[in-house]
């Protein structure tokens, strides 16, 4: 394939991925209302609780933003298996057939992963939240804009939706064959602690239970990542040892 087609198969992609996002727009904008009502949730507990705690809209646009950054935020979540799907159909034809097959699995895998992590990411939001208003005296009123709030939100959801991806993406190196399973599990001690900070950074570092909580699933799921990786070893392994033996029999019996 030429330049000038990779061009317009490039075009061809971005054209889709944007119509699947704008229809995503139309639909995030009729959810935004319930969306952000649950985003605000833990400021609402707070105000439960006594203390003066309250979104705020600096300005007379802040309100029209917000609904536009939720509805978009909205929109790249429904529509992600039609952009991933063709930025993996971009990169499929200089791939294999088994390559192919494999990316379609990881690709269905990928997406309800990293919806659960933006799920796990607003269950520990309430926490984080709580733990930084205790820093202020309870006197004092807790205020916060509308726009940074929400960034806050959205930062956390998309850091926490990510880590739980990286798991398949370890697996998918180890299919097409750059990792070895054992090599993987080598670096485990390496890979907690990397966790442990990813957890640190993406939560307070004096909340550690939410911390503890979104470690966790990401260690799960990196062992998990680890047992399938030997798995697929242990049988690409059986497969290269039978075809070796195959040969050298061919090899014995044309000598003979």
């Amino acid at each position: 394939m030429s330049l000038g087609e990779h061009l317009v198969e490039l075009r061809k992609r971005l054209m889709i991925s944007a119509a699947a996002i704008v229809v995503g727009l139309v639909a995030g904008w009729f959810l935004s209302t319930w969306v952000w009502e649950m985003l605000r949730k833990p400021i609402n507990d707070l105000e439960l609780t006594g203390r003066d705690a309250i979104i705020a809209y600096g300005d007379i646009t802040s309100g029209f933003d917000t609904k536009m950054m939720i509805s978009f935020f909205i929109a790249i979540l429904i529509a992600s298996p039609v952009w991933l799907y063709q930025i993996w159909s971009f990169l499929a034809p200089g791939l294999t057939k088994r390559e192919k097959l494999y990316g379609v699995g990881f690709l269905a895998a990928a997406v309800p992963l990293f919806l659960g992590g933006a799920f796990a990411g607003w269950s520990i939001m309430p926490n984080i939240v709580r733990l930084m208003a205790s820093f202020q005296p309870e006197e004092d009123a807790f205020y916060l804009t509308a726009r940074s709030y929400l960034d806050f939100a959205i930062k956390l959801l998309l850091a926490v939706g990510v880590g739980f991806v990286m798991p398949v993406f370890l697996v998918m190196l180890n299919f097409i064959g750059v990792l070895r399973g054992q090599t993987i599990l080598k670096g485990w001690r390496v890979a907690i602690l990397v966790i442990i900070l990813f957890a640190a950074i993406a939560t307070p570092a004096a909340d550690l239970m939410s911390m503890f909580m979104l470690a966790v699933p990401i260690v799960v799921l990196y062992f998990i990542a680890v047992g399938i990786a030997l798995l697929h070893d242990r049988r690409v392994d059986k497969k290269r040892s039978a075809e070796l033996a195959d040969y050298g029999l061919d090899t014995a019996e044309g000598a003979s």
